[in-house]
């Protein structure tokens, strides 16, 4: 009996299917395109991605519409979003953090709250003066036409249903994204 409940849960391990931690993404605003990497190795590449209404650099505030350059990890997935699927990103970095509060965007306070968070490899407060719930995400049921003539996302990285549909049997919790 013990035989067959270890051949069982075997089995049903083996059906589960898990993001490989060595692939990463590699996201390129300016040429508006995901690399899905293995180390250095392009694996295949998801282009006509739309970014933040206002550009991508280094993100000021909540609701300036940036999407942010740093390196970040999926912290967490929502499968039932408005936008099909939704990987969050742990954003705002602990660079991020130190950047605003030398500006004064975020005060000590916060600022150690976001670093704490990173340390125990949490997600950082969301609700800070810097923004939050930042990720990649498929269109929904918004328009593919709008999609395709120009970036519409407050900050995300948004693709094609069927894109992001791709996407997710490739990378999970954890996945590094570099934002360039």
């Amino acid at each position: 009996m013990l035989r067959t409940y270890l051949l069982l849960c075997c089995s049903l391990v083996s059906f589960t299917a898990y993001a490989d931690p060595n692939v990463w993404l590699l996201i390129d605003t300016t040429a508006r395109k995901i690399e899905v990497k293995k180390g250095e190795q392009t694996l295949e590449i998801l282009s006509e991605i739309a970014i933040g209404r206002g550009g991508a650099g280094l993100k000021g505030h909540r609701g300036d519409n940036v999407t942010p350059f740093g390196s970040y990890r999926i912290g967490w997935v929502g499968e039932k979003s408005s936008f099909r699927r939704f990987f969050g990103l742990n954003y705002p970095s602990a660079e991020d953090a130190e950047k605003a509060l030398g500006k004064g965007v975020i005060d000590r306070l916060t600022y150690e709250r976001i670093i704490t968070a990173h340390q125990f490899h949490q997600i950082p407060p969301q609700n800070t003066p810097l923004g939050g719930q930042i990720g990649i995400h498929g269109l929904g049921r918004a328009d593919a036409r709008i999609h395709k003539a120009f970036d519409w996302t407050h900050g995300c990285i948004a693709l094609t249903n069927t894109q992001i549909d791709h996407l997710s049997q490739l990378i999970d919790t954890g996945t590094v994204v570099k934002i360039k």
